[in-house]
């Protein structure tokens, strides 16, 4: 029996303080730290999570040692891009969100996760997954097969 479940809607609060875990873990100032953004995400995170079936999942280990708490996540979405050679339907995942709580890592949560929205993704027909990751999570992500790529990427923050 697997540890991994789908994150719930009553799970947001945990989800949202893991994803602060892998904020504070990856980025240096700017929102590090902060969580005032928090309250503001909860209703919108919430009602995602109660739908179920859109393009947005989060798989979620419950922690061994706190009722109510959360040990592992792993979320992402599933994107439509115009197709090209190698991903004709244009169908790609992303994940944005890996985070295990630190009293709890070196036990393969994150990992187990991870496995269960690969899986979720090649179930929604996705020929590509992409994401963004830290020095110390590439160890993982290259086991699973992710490789670096030459990236071009640009934002606007609107």
């Amino acid at each position: 029996m697997s540890l991994v479940r789908r994150a719930l809607p009553e799970d947001a609060v945990e989800v949202l303080r893991l994803r602060q875990v892998m904020i504070d873990s990856v980025f240096e100032g700017g929102a590090r730290g902060s969580t005032d953004w928090h309250a503001e995400s909860l209703p919108t995170l919430r009602a995602r999570l109660a739908a179920g079936d859109g393009n947005f999942v989060a798989f979620v280990i419950d922690h061994p040692d706190r009722p109510g708490a959360l040990a592992a996540l792993a979320a992402g979405t599933l994107e439509y891009r115009i197709g090209r050679a190698g991903n004709p339907h244009g169908r790609v995942g992303y994940v944005f969100s890996v985070a295990t709580d630190p009293d709890a890592r070196r036990r393969g949560y994150a990992r187990a996760c991870m496995e269960e929205l690969l899986a979720w993704f090649r179930g929604q027909g996705a020929e590509q997954v992409d994401l963004n990751a830290s020095e110390q999570a590439e160890p993982l992500y290259a086991a699973l097969g992710f490789v670096r790529k030459p990236d071009p990427s640009m934002r606007l923050q609107l």
